[in-house]
């Protein structure tokens, strides 16, 4: 799989959120290869968008399409400045239900000094998440730009992931917790979209 993250400073979420659903009406027919989308704009004006392609050659056929260059550059004079772009094909997908039915999504972003370790314990299945958080419909991992990585975690609802929060984790989930703030190169950065816009074929 190969996913590219797209993110900047917006001032008028509407207005992107027109142009997401324009692609995804008129575009996502013929992108061959894609499989879905999660954007949104958070309530600071930070837009965040992960695009799920089967390939980075698929990505590229999409881009190259005249019709999407023309979206782009229409939905391009949204962003105020340049946008961001990263693009990863280290991709971890775990799903516990349909992350399509989320009413809320949280991306995270970091860098870590062990991308291999931080993957591996990522990617543990030891702890029955699905009975620990079952407001947790699934999550995508993506390790970009050598050392840094964009994670969204699905949920049912803001207020079930706030709860959910507060629980007591089981002992295996603080000691992943401790490695992977072991392995942290600073602070991440949360992004919550508490509107997210969420596309996927058919």
């Amino acid at each position: 799989m190969f996913v590219q993250v797209i993110q900047g400073r917006v001032s008028d979420a509407a207005a992107m959120r027109a142009q997401m659903d324009r692609w995804s009406s008129e575009l996502a027919p013929g992108a061959t290869g894609w499989l879905g989308s999660t954007t949104g704009v958070t309530e600071d004006g930070t837009f965040v968008a992960l695009a799920r392609f089967e390939s980075p050659e698929a990505a590229r056929e999409n881009s190259d399409r005249p019709e999407q260059t023309a979206w782009w550059e229409e939905t391009a004079k949204l962003f105020d400045g340049e946008p961001e772009f990263h693009d990863g094909t280290e991709v971890d997908v775990d799903l516990t239900g349909d992350p399509d039915a989320a009413g809320f999504v949280q991306v995270m972003q970091g860098r870590t000094s062990d991308p291999a370790r931080a993957r591996e314990v990522m990617n543990d299945d030891s702890i029955d998440f699905e009975k620990y958080r079952p407001d947790i419909l699934g999550s995508i991992n993506v390790q970009h730009d050598g050392d840094a990585w964009t994670m969204a975690l699905y949920f049912t609802s803001e207020e079930e992931a706030r709860e959910g929060e507060s629980k007591e984790p089981p002992p295996e989930m603080e000691s992943m917790m401790k490695e992977l703030e072991s392995l942290s190169l600073g602070e991440p950065r949360y992004f919550d979209l508490k509107d997210p816009w969420l596309h996927s074929p058919g």
